[in-house]
């Protein structure tokens, strides 16, 4: 209960401070609404359905390519952590690739596949890929030489050596690639959807700018950040369910 209460000290004082501001009128009431106009706000467009709408447009886009690129970033991080052959083939490319922001190819990608769900995928897969790879890739190359050592000594094949000693010493390392790639994912579709998207909560936060808004857009930031942290909680939640032998919550990594 006292750590619920520490957390949500910050947030209350930031609210208290907003509805000062704006009851003195510091800034203008149309650049800051108050938090009553924005929760009128909330109420409104939930009420009407239309938050909900674009939310879950974003969430099934985030969740489609967040599965793509753990399809895609797992096993290749496992082959270069595994293969020095296979490393020495891909890695340039791969450190090639890593260095371009997703959002710089946007342009180029609406060219290609338009403004519809395609052009949305690649970006959230660009975005959320090398956090999963590099994760995987280093729980897989740093195992433990002790443990191969043991797998040696009981003549276990190559592939029993990953099946068995590599992938179980590197799932905290990829439940933690895991965790920053569903961030990722989530924020490069915020991204790419205020470029160019007719759906979605970054879409929803355009409109309302060029409606005239604020208090909606206000709206559109604060269930971002919501809608992020209870991504991140439940992942956390269904990671300690099924490896409950990990520690209690990953603290990050030194990836960025």
């Amino acid at each position: 209960m006292k750590k619920l209460a520490r957390g949500l000290l910050v947030p209350v004082l930031i609210l208290c401070v907003w509805q000062c501001v704006s009851a003195q009128e510091i800034f203008s009431p149309y650049l800051l609404p108050t938090p009553g106009k924005v929760y009128e706000a909330f109420l409104e467009i939930s009420a009407n359905g239309i938050l909900l709408k674009h939310l879950f447009v974003s969430l099934k886009r985030v969740i489609l390519g967040f599965a793509i690129s753990a399809c895609l970033a797992i096993p290749l991080g496992i082959f270069c952590g595994q293969s020095k052959a296979f490393k020495d083939y891909f890695w340039s490319s791969l450190e090639f690739l890593r260095h371009v922001p997703p959002l710089a190819c946007v342009p180029l990608i609406i060219l290609w596949a338009g403004i519809g769900e395609a052009s949305k995928l690649t970006i959230i897969v660009m975005a959320s890929f090398f956090p999963l790879f590099l994760n995987t890739y280093s729980g897989i190359a740093n195992c433990d030489p002790k443990l191969l050592e043991v797998g040696k000594s009981l003549n276990f094949t190559n592939q029993e050596i990953i099946k068995h000693i590599r992938i179980p010493a590197a799932l905290e390392a990829i439940t933690v690639g895991m965790q920053l790639s569903l961030g990722y994912s989530w924020r490069a579709l915020i991204g790419a959807e205020l470029i160019a998207a007719s759906a979605g909560i970054g879409y929803l936060i355009l409109d309302a700018e060029e409606m005239s808004r604020p208090d909606i857009v206000l709206v559109g930031m604060l269930a971002i950040g919501i809608i992020g942290s209870i991504i991140d909680y439940v992942f956390l939640a269904f990671i300690q369910k099924a490896f409950p032998w990990q520690r209690k919550r990953p603290e990050g990594s030194g990836l960025s």
